[in-house]
């Protein structure tokens, strides 16, 4: 039987806007599957993107959602999950919204262990815009703001969420629907801030103007940039060079935001303060 995306969709904002080829068809769809495999209400989800192309994510899920301004998605998705602790927070961020202008959020969200799961989705640059540098794009790469070519220093998205201490870090890409759906999967089951690196492609605005042609020619270059993360293990320091690694690469448990936020709010009605530091793992 034929899976029923329209139950999930707001069919009269169909079809999409995004461009013919884009990848966040597809990690719409695998995210839609995935709420499914969990068995959430729809009406207990809620779903933060954005400005960008990935900022009309929450235009066509059919859900609870927030189409925030940029680069503040977290902020919301702070609000709400501190408002409502057993809703299940979806963020939805470009490299651009998520790693510029709302870099300082992300490192935060990664830091406080906050119980939402952030799909960054990482076409490289700034695509709505029409072609900007993005902190994802790779050195070299010709964009409107760089014309002779990116000198900018790359941001490894993952590396960064890891620093900052992220209990679940994952990347995938769009050009396998069937492993991105389970890292999405892994994601929403861990209880803490799930930080997924999802590589998509922009041939429109990122492949065509950097001798990518066609939609294939972008997902062959994101094809040959990655590598699952026990090959990529096995290679040398320096085949590892610009290649980034897939799946699951960080995932431990930590205190929690909102359930130490609750104790505090507990020991409040009680009288007095009486949370310690001993009332928290140590995590220094």
């Amino acid at each position: 039987m034929a899976f029923n995306y329209d139950a999930y969709l707001r069919v009269e904002k169909m079809p999409t806007l995004w461009c013919w080829g884009c990848g966040d068809g597809v990690i719409l769809k695998a995210t839609i599957r995935a709420i499914k495999k969990m068995g959430w209400d729809m009406d207990e989800v809620c779903v933060i993107s954005g400005i960008g192309c990935s900022g009309r994510f929450s235009s066509y899920i059919d859900c609870n959602t927030i189409h925030t301004t940029h680069g503040r998605t977290i902020a919301y998705a702070t609000g709400v999950k501190l408002a409502n602790p057993h809703a299940k927070v979806i963020v939805v961020a470009g490299d651009g919204d998520g790693l510029a202008i709302g870099g300082n959020h992300t490192i935060h969200g990664c830091r406080r262990n906050i119980d939402m799961n952030f799909i960054l989705i990482n076409n490289f640059i700034y695509g709505l815009t029409n072609s900007q540098t993005s902190p994802t794009t790779p050195q070299g790469m010709w964009t409107v703001s760089q014309k002779a070519g990116n000198i900018d220093p790359t941001f490894d998205a993952c590396k960064l969420a890891i620093g900052a201490g992220a209990s679940f870090v994952a990347r995938e890409s769009m050009l396998d629907p069937k492993k991105l759906e389970k890292v999405l999967v892994k994601g929403f089951q861990h209880k803490g801030f799930s930080f997924m690196d999802i590589l998509s492609n922009c041939h429109i605005n990122l492949g065509r103007k950097n001798k990518m042609v066609s939609a294939m020619d972008n997902l062959k270059w994101i094809d040959g940039i990655t590598l699952p993360l026990k090959k990529w293990e096995a290679l040398s320091e320096e085949e590892q060079l610009n290649i980034f690694p897939t799946g699951v690469l960080r995932q431990v448990e930590q205190d929690e935001y909102t359930e130490m936020y609750a104790k505090i709010i507990a020991s409040h009605r009680d009288g007095a303060p009486k949370i310690t530091q001993d009332d928290f793992k140590k995590k220094i």
